[in-house]
Order: structure tokens, then C-alpha cells, then sequence
């Protein structure tokens, strides 16, 4: 995720040692920094465009990546973060390239989650939690269980039916908002979290009531964060069940 920081040393020996480099990331100052590593470094950003569908996006990447592989050139894939967390092209590549019968490795990475985790001081294990991409969770009959966290990934594009990378409008949001308002309360406290990607700055860590979710600014990598509702509930009977089974 941040520049130079969040690269895993077995991945710099990937990318030191490849043929060709592929890389997706938007950020202009991350492909300097990768070229410096390697001379043969080839942006992926090209291939996303407005009013265009990302599963057309990712068909392209997914094509040039793999003629390079089958050309029988050892090939590094970069991409930001960690490269199985949202992100449908790496996990094609790899299984792709195993249905061939050939060698394909993906290396884990430092994931938005990570730094959410890190940055907000978010224990997963405390409450336990649940995780949804935004537009995923409304085309879907999801179960929350409002005793745990709730995060939602992507949520400037939430509703969009056509695939795209364009935000969708404040009535998509509000649409949003009506399905959690079944749950929380409209001045529920929620966190818009966005992690640091240069080793300068801050992370954007905002607390808002939930209703104002509607008209904020959202970047497409903008994340909501729900907290707990309602304490957890024991389950006394199964509780006592194994209380019984460590006495005997």
C-alpha cells in the first residue's frame, strides 16, 4: 500500500528477477520507484477508461499478462496492496496459468485491511467482523449481526450494475443507507477510512453520523466502517453443554 514500505522482500526478488514487469497502480511516483527496480516495467493502468466495464479491463490485463507467460518469459505481476484481496485478475492469472500445467506463485502483500486494522486499532478477533464489498452486500441478502463489525469496501461505487470505476450518485448511497437503517440508527457513528500510500500525510480516518453518509466526499477507495450496535449475546446453552462435557 505505501510506497517503498509495504514491499515484502520476497516480492522485490520477484520483481529484481523477472523478465518482464506488469504492473497496476495509479499512483505515478509507485511506477517510477518500480522502474528503478526493473527496465522493463509495463503499466496495466491504460486499460481503464471511463464508461467502461472493469470485466473488460480486467479480460485485457489478464490476455497481455499471460502471452508474455506463455511466450515462456518469466513474469512478475505487481499490484497494489495485496494482490488476492479485490482483485479478480491476479487470482485468473494464477489459475490460468496452473490449468497449463504451468508454475505460478502469488506472494502476500500488505492489504487495505492491514492498514484499517493498524490505523483504527481495529481488533477483528474483539467482537468478530464482517466484511462486504459495498455493491456486493446490496445485490445480495446478506445476514448482519450488529454485535460485530461491519466494513464495506467501495462504497463511492455502491449500486453500480454496470461494472464501472466511475462513483455512482447520492441516490445509490441513499439506497445504501435504507438497507442499513433496517439495522442501525441514523446517528450510528461510522468511520470513513482511506489508508496512506506515501510516507507523508495522514490516513483519512473521519467520524460521521450515519446519515450523513448521503452527501460526503468518497474517493473509489474510500472504505465505511460500522461498529457494534449491541453487545454480544452469550449462548448460555451451549455454554453449559460444554461445561457439562469438561466435568465429566
Amino acid at each position: 500500500m505505501m510506497l517503498g514500505a509495504h514491499i515484502t522482500p520476497a516480492a522485490k526478488d520477484h520483481i529484481l528477477n523477472a523478465d518482464v514487469c506488469f504492473l497496476a497502480a495509479s499512483d505515478s511516483l509507485v511506477e517510477l520507484w518500480i522502474k528503478e527496480l526493473h527496465p522493463n516495467v509495463r503499466s496495466l493502468q491504460s486499460y481503464y477508461a471511463s464508461n467502461k466495464s472493469r470485466k473488460d479491463t480486467y479480460r485485457e490485463m489478464i490476455e497481455v499478462v499471460l502471452s508474455e507467460v506463455f511466450a515462456g518469459k518469466r513474469v512478475c505481476g505487481i499490484f497494489y496492496g495485496h494482490p488476492g484481496v479485490f482483485a479478480y485478475a491476479p487470482h485468473e492469472i494464477v489459475k490460468r496459468i496452473r490449468a497449463k500445467g504451468g508454475k505460478a506463485i502469488m506472494e502476500p502483500g500488505i492489504s487495505a485491511e492491514d492498514c484499517l486494522i493498524a490505523d483504527l486499532g481495529l481488533d477483528p478477533g474483539k467482537y468478530g467482523c464482517q466484511q462486504f464489498e459495498a455493491s456486493q452486500f446490496l445485490f445480495y441478502d446478506r445476514m448482519i449481526d450488529p454485535s460485530a463489525t461491519l466494513i464495506l469496501w467501495q462504497i463511492a461505487l455502491v449500486g453500480d450494475l454496470s461494472f464501472g470505476c466511475e462513483a455512482t450518485s447520492s441516490q445509490c448511497r441513499q439506497v445504501l443507507l435504507e438497507e442499513l437503517y433496517k439495522i442501525y440508527p441514523e446517528n450510528h457513528k461510522v468511520t470513513l477510512y482511506e489508508a496512506m500510500t506515501l510516507p507523508i500525510g495522514e490516513p483519512r480516518i473521519d467520524v460521521i453520523p450515519l446519515s450523513s453518509l448521503v452527501d460526503v466526499k468518497l474517493n473509489d477507495y474510500t472504505t465505511l466502517v460500522v461498529p457494534p450496535l449491541s453487545k454480544m449475546k452469550r449462548n448460555i446453552k451451549i455454554i453449559e453443554k460444554l461445561k457439562r462435557i469438561h466435568s465429566k
